[in-house]
């Protein structure tokens, strides 16, 4: 059972933890990460998630497993989901979301990215996508709900 440690709305860990799809204790926050990964043509790698997790394309993400930074907890799913081994002086933290239950820290790299033993449960495929193809997709709902958000943040902060 995979478990993730609780913080306070200051970002300081508690010292609880929760199991992955218990409800979040009022006032408490889990940590999610999330990874724009750019090509030298400007294009974005998404996932087209399974059909268990609903098939809609999105970017690469999830949450630091209890005990893991938020930078550990990306590479950590970059490997998982994609079977990418990457460096961590190559990812860049440039924006935090605060929700009501967590802190999204959004990272981005770029890379000549290939990914290779997608892990099954989760990433049905890979492609590359230009900016004008993923508003396509955003338009025709086939971009996952919540990286909508997440996407326009990396638009806005002038990085892409």
């Amino acid at each position: 059972m995979e478990h993730w440690d609780l913080y306070d709305e200051n970002r300081q860990p508690t010292g609880e933890r929760i199991a992955k799809g218990e409800p979040v204790p009022t006032g408490r926050y889990f940590i999610t990460v999330v990874v724009f990964m750019q090509n030298s043509k400007g294009e974005l790698l998404l996932q087209k998630r399974s059909k268990a997790k609903g098939g809609k394309w999105a970017t690469t993400g999830g949450h630091p497993k209890s005990g893991e930074s938020s930078l550990q907890g990306i590479i950590t799913e970059i490997k998982e989901e994609l079977g990418i081994d990457i460096n961590p002086q190559d990812l860049h933290l440039f924006h935090t979301i605060k929700t009501n239950n967590d802190f999204v820290d959004l990272y981005c790299t770029i890379g000549e990215f290939k990914p290779r033993n997608l892990q099954k449960e989760e990433v049905e495929t890979t492609q590359w996508f230009s900016k004008q193809e993923i508003k396509k997709l955003i338009a025709d709902n086939k971009f996952h709900k919540s990286h909508v958000k997440f996407f326009h943040h990396l638009c806005r902060c002038n990085i892409w």
